[in-house]
Formats: structure tokens, sequence, C-alpha cells
């Protein structure tokens, strides 16, 4: 019988039975990913085939095209067990990337766990937004709010190489995140991290460019979201009621944190541009523009310290 023709119950439970059995058939890298294909597909995971792929390349210790070249290489024992391990814990709920530790970002690999949000791709067109007010040579101060693994911040001086970076988390954990992406990176001469309330620990301090990721999402909503997505940390998701309290707190500071003609660049949640496009009015702000995401989501929220 062809794998893909076998009902599973559970992959990750008839893995284990292969790992624990030294007889019956052979579980080849191509025959494990069929089935953890299958079960991650049965359990509506985004992109089954692809996630068990790179799972399993992280159980081996190898990249996805080593596992195309050893199609027919059968899995030993402890093989099975680290895989079994990991498509059990995804089959739980938990993100994929913290499985893996890393996640892609801009060209660049961070870590990322379960103390900081999984950098997006559409976070990507927000650094690309904020490195178009940046020269390529600028030496200017940079302020990142709510940095989290520092995916956002840490990619704009790397692009930019005599740019300086602070940036500021209210959890000391998602900080020592960044902290170890900044050293990873080398980047750690030139940034700042500091624990504390959005612009509470750089008071008086002023700055070119101001970006952000908050939390944007409405409480009331958080309970609807992937369960992959609720695991991530709640402090970084949770907008409030209207998904706007912490969008709203940084778009009214942002004038006193802004040098003139400084930018404030942040990434905002679907149907919260027209909201944001008021508080930029009542900030003083000008400029002020919504920038959609390959779906054509509101997205970037951009605006001017006249």
């Amino acid at each position: 019988m062809k794998p893909h023709e076998i009902r599973l119950e559970s992959a990750a439970r008839d893995v284990g039975r292969a790992s624990e059995s030294s007889v019956g058939e052979t579980w080849t890298i191509q025959r494990v990913i069929l089935w953890t294909s299958d079960y991650f597909k049965k359990k509506g995971i985004d992109s089954p085939r692809l996630t068990a792929e790179l799972l399993l390349a992280h159980a081996l210790s190898c990249d996805r095209v080593r596992l195309y070249t050893d199609f027919d290489r059968p899995l030993n024992k402890d093989e099975l067990a680290a895989f079994r391990s990991l498509v059990e814990r995804k089959g739980a709920g938990e993100p994929v990337h913290y499985l893996l530790g890393r996640r892609e970002f801009f060209g660049r690999s961070f870590k990322v766990d379960a103390r900081v949000l999984v950098p997006r791709p559409e976070t990507e067109l927000v650094a690309e937004a904020a490195l178009e007010k940046l020269g390529p040579d600028s030496d200017q101060p940079i302020l990142e709010l709510c940095t989290g693994s520092g995916c956002l911040g840490l990619t704009l001086v790397a692009e930019r190489p005599s740019a300086r970076l602070v940036a500021v988390d209210l959890s000391a954990a998602a900080l020592d995140v960044a902290r170890e992406n900044a050293a990873a990176l080398g980047l750690v001469p030139r940034v700042e991290l500091l624990e504390g309330d959005l612009f509470a620990p750089v008071a008086g301090r002023t700055f070119t460019l101001l970006v952000a990721n908050p939390p944007y999402v409405a409480t009331g909503v958080i309970p609807t979201l992937k369960p992959e997505v609720q695991r991530e940390p709640q402090l970084a998701l949770d907008g409030g009621a209207d998904g706007l309290a912490v969008l709203r707190r940084i778009v009214l500071g942002a004038p006193s944190a802004l040098v003139s003609g400084g930018w404030l660049v942040l990434e905002i949640g679907e149907g919260q541009g027209a909201a944001v496009l008021d508080l930029f009015a009542q900030a003083g702000l000008s400029e002020g523009s919504i920038r959609q995401d390959l779906a054509r989501l509101e997205r970037i929220a951009l605006a001017r310290r006249p």
C-alpha cells in the first residue's frame, strides 16, 4: 500500500511507533515527509508539506535540499525520536519557527522563541519604508518601540552601517532575545537596548526616525486567531479593546521624540488606516499616508514631524 493511501489517526504516533520498533517497514526520508504532511493537512496546518520538510531538516541538521538528495535514506531510531517530538509539538499548536528557533527576515537569520513574536514577511515592508527615510550614509539615531526580537530595528542598522539604534521593550525577556540577535549580527556597538514602557526610557531624547510594530490586535479578536498565533506573547499582540491602545500612545507621543523633519513609520492592522490618519492629525504630524501589503491590506502608516 502506498503511503498516501494509508489513513493515519496521528502521524506523530505512527512515527513514534517506527522509532520504537526494530522491525516492520523502513521509514525513509520520503516516507516520513509524506506521512507527516498528511497529518499536518488533517490538522489544518498551513503549508503542511513545507512544515514537514522544515521540521525534518531541523531534526537531521541539514537543509531541505539534502532531504531530496537523500530521499531513500532510512532514519535511525534517534532521528525518528527527535522528529517525533517536533511533530507532536507542532500538532499541539506550537509555531513552527519556535521549533526551529530561527526565522529569516530581510535576508538575515534571527533567533525567535516563545518570548517574542515570530517576524512576519509583511513587516519587511515596514523595514523597506523606514529605509526610504534613511540616507545610505545616515548616522542619525533611530528609535524602535516594542522591539521584540529586534528584527525590525536591527535590520535598519544592519542596512545603514553608520546608523545607531535605541530599542525599547516592556518585556525584559524579549530584550534578552534582541540582545542575542544584536550580538549574532555584530551590531552591539551601535545598539542600545532599554527596558520600559514606550517613551519612558528615552524621555528628553530625540530621534530622526521612530519605528514600531506594536500590539494592534483588538482584545476580543485574539481568541479567534490561529492556535499557533495565540501561542505567541499576548503582550505583543493585545492592542486593547479597539486595537489602537498602543498605537494611540505612540502616535501622540511621537512629536516629543522626533526632531523636526523626523519620520514615524508604523505597522498597523487591517482596517486601522483611517483611525491612524486621524491620530496623525491630532498629534500635529504631517504627510500622513497609509500603504498596503502584498495582500492589499492596510499595513504601513507613515507621518512626519513638521
